[in-house]
This record gives C-alpha cells, structure tokens and sequence, in this order.
C-alpha cells in the first residue's frame, strides 16, 4: 500500500513540475486580454451626466466578467458580488462594482457600437503573433462564415427592439430578437474566432431573407471598416446566393461560396443538366485517403448564370456527393462560387464549403449549450441593453477562443478537466472558495489540484 501512494506522489509531483513549465504567452493569455479589454473599455464615453458612483469601465467589464465566469444570470452574477468581490477586482481590474438593477440600467444607455473597437483590440494580439497565418484556408484568404441565430423568443415579453410575428390562426404575438453572426474558421481547427456580430433590427424587414439581408450588408460595410487589408472568402447558405448580395460581396473585395438549392435555382440547375449532356462539365471521383469505403464524387462547371434574371452574372458551379460503401449512405451538397477550382483544390474547396456548419456548431451552439446562456433573457431594457449584452457575451466567447487556441495553460487545465462545463465548474468554484490574484494563478492551482493559500 505504501509503494502505491509512493508512486502516486511521485506522479503527482512529476505533473505539478511538468504544470510549473508551461509557459503563458504574452498577449494572449486570459489575464493580458483581460487588461487588454479594460483598456478598451476605459475609452468609451460615459453617456450619463454628472458625478457617478459606478464608472462606465467598472460595469461593462462586470457584464464582461460575467460571461467569462458562465453565470447564468445577472442575479447569480449579483450573489458574487454580495459575498466578497475580492477576485472581481484582482483579476478582472474592478474598483466597485454594481448591483444588478444599476447593471441593467447603465448599460441600456450604451451604444453598441462603441463595443466594435473591443473585438479589434483582442484580434489584434493574434496577427502580431503569427497565431492567425495558420488559419489561412486557401488563396491566402480566411474562411470567414455569417448566419443569423435567435437568441429571444417570447409570447409576452418585449421591448421597442423586438420584432414581431403574428399567428393569424391563434390571434397570438411572437416577440423575438436575432443576430447575425460571423467568425473565421478553418475545416482543421476546432476553434472559431468571432468578430462583432451585428444585431438585425426591428426595421430591416419582415421576412427572414430580408433581414438577414439587410444587416449583413450593415456589417460588410463595418467588416472592411475594421480589416481593410485581410482577405476573406465569406461562406454562407442558400439564403445568400443572390445577385445583389454577391455584388455587395464583390463591392467589398470578397470571394464567396455560397450554397444552392435546385429549388430555388433551377434555371442554374437546367444549364448544369445541359453542360453535362454536352460534356462541358468537369466530372470526378477520388476515394478517401483515409477511409477506403467513402468515395468523393465531383461535378464542376464553369461560367454558369446565376438565374434567369440575371444571365450576365457568371459563377463557377460545384456539386458534390459523398458515397458511403460501409454504410449505404449519400450526402450531396452544391454551391457557387468565385474562386478558380481545378482538381488540385477541389478537396481543400469541398472541406472549407462543408466547415460552415462550424458557425452553428462551433459557435452558436456552443454559445447556447456550453455556459454561456446564449438565448437567457438576461434583459431588454428601453434602449440598448439586449444588445450591448450579446456583444459582452460574443467578446468573453472571443476571448475563451484565443486561449483555447493560444495559451498552454489554459489548454492544459481544460484537458485536466475533460470539458468545458467541468472546467467552468471548477474556476467559479475557486472564485467563491478563495482570493486569487490572477487567472495564470488559478489555473495552475486547477493543474496542481491544490488550494489557492489566502493572504495573510
């Protein structure tokens, strides 16, 4: 019994010098993008008048601070500040800290848009680093995937910015509000980078194209304001592949894969037909290098018309299946596209188009169903609160994302946890139990499994 403690405490003391010599990259670990948001938040106006007790920094880096520990609402939030701040402080740079009613009402005045130079200040840190080259998808360009989530829904509670839908049937009002949100993936990183989402508002229309439509063009225009020079190919659904929408992509300096339904494109469809009954299309099968039972069947045509109405907009047209020899099933898939494919990238071209589930999985879904509470009514507040609180949330996910990406010890105290919600737990277990200076601190008393010591 006592050579197995033994060896138990040799390992455990292999694992804490092992955890004493993971390094915390400079910039981007949590605690510089902490001080790296504090900053930014220091920067915006205050738009109330007179003395105040609560600074504009303190109480948006206390939404900030609230999404980055997971609470579930701002009453949970507000229990933490009722029994001992001490860590809020510390480690997120707070000098008071409000209730959750002042919460609610100082940041309702803030306009969202003085949020956007925040997420700039975090991406930024990832370009110096040389982190950001590797996720350079092809043709030196980031994959950068849009879609429009929900994240309110009520039968009775609204504000002026909710849209409406009315059920003629049951006589019932739906009261909702939706985001359109965009990240840079790459089909071989399980990490998303997020940039500012963009909030559809009451007046962009009244069908889903419409306002979908009309806040991803708001947000092209803000996507060049803040990276200029960065080369994206935007991937989206079938929503998306319209002549007005690719020429504001074009007018934007971006490449395009966009998804097709026969549906709802079949003049495109017909001249597809048409191109492979005379043998202008490029047809293809290669098998899996990986899994000899899956074969990856390839139709491309080149210089195909969008629609009908509008014959002069040309488009590289790709359709693809994957056969499943093992398991008998076929999955089909088309888009349009900009980009010059040959059958050199058509693999590399196929994995990116695919990757645009990762918005809805890797980002939304993560959002709603790991911690964040994406979709919880955390207020609507009479002027901007709803969506001031949708972009703390997307920055604390932005932040999350790099250190997933870039910090080891992060990455370590996450696999020493097995998931993300194990890992959630146990940070805001150690917020409660103890005084903590830093967030390297903490997780290296997750790694080493030991107390953080009080002060003395």
């Amino acid at each position: 019994m006592s050579n197995k403690l033994a060896t138990i405490s040799k390992a455990h003391t292999r694992e804490i010098t092992r955890n004493a010599e993971i390094k915390m990259r400079k910039n981007l670990n949590a605690d510089a993008l902490f001080a790296t948001v504090r900053i930014g938040f220091s920067q915006i106006e205050d738009h109330r008048p007179g003395n105040i007790h609560h600074s504009l920094d303190d109480v948006l880096m206390a939404g900030f601070a609230m999404f980055s520990l997971k609470d579930p609402s701002l009453l949970a939030f507000d229990e933490r500040r009722s029994k001992g701040p001490h860590n809020l402080m510390t480690i997120y740079g707070m000098r008071t800290i409000s209730c959750d009613t002042s919460m609610r009402e100082i940041l309702d005045g803030v306009h969202p848009d003085s949020l956007r130079r925040l997420f700039k200040d975090a991406f930024r840190p990832l370009q110096r680093g040389k982190v950001l080259e590797k996720m350079v998808f092809m043709n030196d360009c980031y994959l950068l995937n849009l879609d429009g989530t929900g994240y309110f829904s009520s039968n009775t509670l609204y504000s002026d910015a909710c849209m409406e839908k009315f059920n003629a049937k049951t006589g019932q009002s739906t009261f909702y509000l939706q985001a359109v949100g965009a990240a840079l993936v790459h089909p071989d990183f399980k990490e998303v980078i997020p940039l500012c989402p963009e909030i559809i508002r009451k007046q962009d229309g009244e069908t889903k194209m419409d306002c979908e439509r009309n806040a991803i063009k708001r947000m092209l225009v803000k996507l060049r304001q803040d990276h200029p020079h960065l080369k994206f190919i935007v991937n989206e659904d079938a929503l998306s592949s319209n002549a007005p929408h690719i020429a504001d992509l074009e007018e934007h300096s971006l490449h395009y894969i966009l998804g097709v339904k026969e549906g709802d494109h079949k003049f495109l469809f017909q001249h597809v037909d048409q191109a492979v009954e005379s043998g202008e299309a490029i047809e293809m099968a290669l098998a899996d290098k990986d899994n000899a039972a899956i074969t990856h069947c390839f139709r491309i045509v080149y210089d195909a018309p969008l629609n009908k109405s509008n014959q002069d907009r040309r488009v590289t047209f790709v359709e693809y299946w994957e056969n499943n020899a093992k398991t008998g099933r076929t999955q089909h898939f088309s888009w349009i596209t900009d980009l010059a494919i040959t059958e050199a990238n058509m693999c590399q071209f196929m994995r990116g188009a695919r990757a645009r589930w990762k918005i809805e999985n890797e980002t939304f879904n993560t959002l709603k169903n790991q911690g964040y509470h994406f979709g919880h009514n955390f207020g609507l507040g009479k002027q901007h609160l709803s969506e001031v609180l949708v972009l703390l949330m997307m920055l604390a996910f932005l932040v999350d994302q790099i250190q997933q990406l870039c910090c080891p010890l992060f990455q370590a105290a996450w696999k020493n946890w097995k998931t993300k919600r194990s890992l959630w737990e146990k940070v805001r277990s150690k917020f409660h139990e103890f005084h903590i200076a830093t967030m390297e601190e903490l997780y290296r008393a997750l790694l080493d499994h030991r107390p953080v010591p009080l002060p003395q």
